[in-house]
């Protein structure tokens, strides 16, 4: 059984290796009050504090221009643990593995309407006299009412630290136990990082995954360095083109995707929006399953491809278009057009889409061009006949024919212009074929970057 939020408090409290300081802003000492319901909380707590007024918060941390940010967390726990060891190191060191709990938070406030959200984090020793590790992550608080929001963030703070010093060995039940003893739909967790002593070769997109996997997060990102980011630090007022695609392998005909529906994107921006244009490569979840089970090699096979030729990489777990569209909606309010090929425009017209909506096939469109986004359809050719088959000549289903017709006059689904060429007639189950069969042509669909992972794929029989 899942042991309650009081069994992990008192748990750490009676354990006599673990001893640590506590710094809570913007939602109360929440964390720490747990501890203190607990029994025997002066075997864990060496301190609690929480520097609420900014003028008191400078004086201790340093100047901020963002109080509710991982830069302040951050030199929260440079302060905290820095003392906590100058203090108390010399006299129980030897026999102490050494915390510091921090968050600082933007709970829900006297009429107050915005996004409420945090930053936690643990600085700790994995045993006594090792030097630092830290694990952070990013939660956003979805309760409607303060309190709460203060009784999520309390339960999800004990779990990050009894996950620190139970689960560090184990990424799955690490990620799954910080959602104990809080049921679905009250907190989001997009971020979560390792690093310090003993993650020096961690890959954090790993964590990434496993936030999207477990369902703590409908989406991820991380940049073309490998670094996996807040989506609203990445996304906010960005008009964003998107780019779905599974990408095994990553094949020339993407990056002519993303290139041909560039230009026709960029001339429906404003002025001022152009140049802070973001491109977003996204793979589903659902691409990346093996059975029952997703394949984190095959994971960074894709992300590593993308990322060498300089691409922003999107992991989500949103089948629908209307979903995935709905999470870009909440970080960024300029245009956002998706890139898709005919194959996916097809699908969009199939009721395992919106089955699942009061409003069936209508409600879906609605949801998806409901802040005005744009689909851009890359054109297809088929193989057999050589027929080109484009937005504009897409036959759409017989009870959609006009429905179809109105998006396409009010520009909601664009054609992309493309030269008529075979790379259009290529799939990437065609590149594992070729290159099983020794056919030296499946070079010139890859880019060279990706040359390594597709021959693994292949030959292991992964598209």
């Amino acid at each position: 059984m899942t042991p309650t939020t009081y069994d992990k408090a008192l748990e750490l409290n009676l354990d006599p290796l673990v001893y640590g300081t506590f710094a809570e802003i913007g939602a109360g000492q929440e964390t720490g009050n747990w501890f203190f319901r607990a029994s025997g909380t002066a075997g864990l707590v060496a301190k609690t504090i929480s520097a609420y007024d900014m003028t008191m918060s400078d004086a201790i941390y340093g100047h901020a221009d963002r109080y509710v940010s991982a830069a302040r967390l951050g030199s929260m726990l440079d302060h905290e643990y820095s003392i906590l060891l100058e203090r108390l190191a010399p006299k129980r060191g030897p026999e102490t593995t050494f915390f510091s709990f921090c968050n600082t938070v933007r709970a829900r406030g006297w009429k107050d309407e915005g996004e409420c959200h945090g930053w936690l984090g643990v600085r700790f020793q994995m045993k006594p006299g090792d030097p630092p590790s830290d694990i952070v992550l990013h939660v956003r608080l979805l309760d409607s009412r303060t309190i709460d929001q203060m009784e999520a963030l309390g339960t999800i703070g004990v779990n990050l630290i009894h996950s620190a010093f139970r689960h560090r060995g184990h990424l799955q039940k690490f990620v799954e136990s910080l959602l104990d003893n809080l049921v679905p739909g009250r907190v989001e967790v997009d971020l979560l990082k390792f690093t310090g002593h003993g993650y020096g070769f961690f890959d954090n997109r790993l964590c990434a995954l496993q936030l999207v996997e477990s369902g703590l997060t409908e989406a991820t990102i991380f940049l073309p360095s490998g670094e996996v980011v807040q989506p609203a630090e990445a996304l906010y007022r960005h008009p964003v083109l998107l780019l779905r695609g599974s990408f095994d392998p990553v094949m020339n005909v993407h990056l002519q995707m993303l290139e041909d529906a560039r230009a026709g994107f960029m001339e429906s921006l404003r002025e001022e929006d152009r140049a802070s244009a973001i491109e977003l490569c996204e793979i589903s979840i659902h691409n990346l399953l093996r059975g029952r089970r997703v394949d984190p090699v095959d994971f960074l096979d894709r992300a590593d491809a993308l990322q060498a030729l300089g691409k922003t990489v999107l992991l989500s777990r949103c089948a629908e278009f209307h979903r995935i569209a709905a999470f870009l909606y909440r970080y960024t309010s300029k245009p956002i057009g998706i890139i898709l090929s005919i194959g996916l425009l097809n699908e969009l017209f199939k009721p395992k889409w919106s089955d699942k909506l009061p409003g069936g096939l209508l409600e879906s469109f609605g949801r998806l061009f409901k802040e005005g986004v744009t689909l851009h359809v890359f054109p297809w050719k088929n193989r057999r006949n050589g027929e080109l088959v484009t937005a504009e000549t897409f036959l759409a289903p017989a009870d959609c024919v006009h429905l179809y017709r109105h998006f396409i006059a009010n520009n909601r689904i664009q054609g992309i212009p493309c030269e008529d060429n075979q790379s259009l007639v290529y799939t990437g189950r065609d590149v594992c074929r070729m290159i099983n069969a020794n056919d030296a042509r499946w070079r010139g669909l890859v880019p060279e970057v990706a040359w390594t992972m597709a021959e693994r794929h292949a030959h292991l029989g992964l598209p």
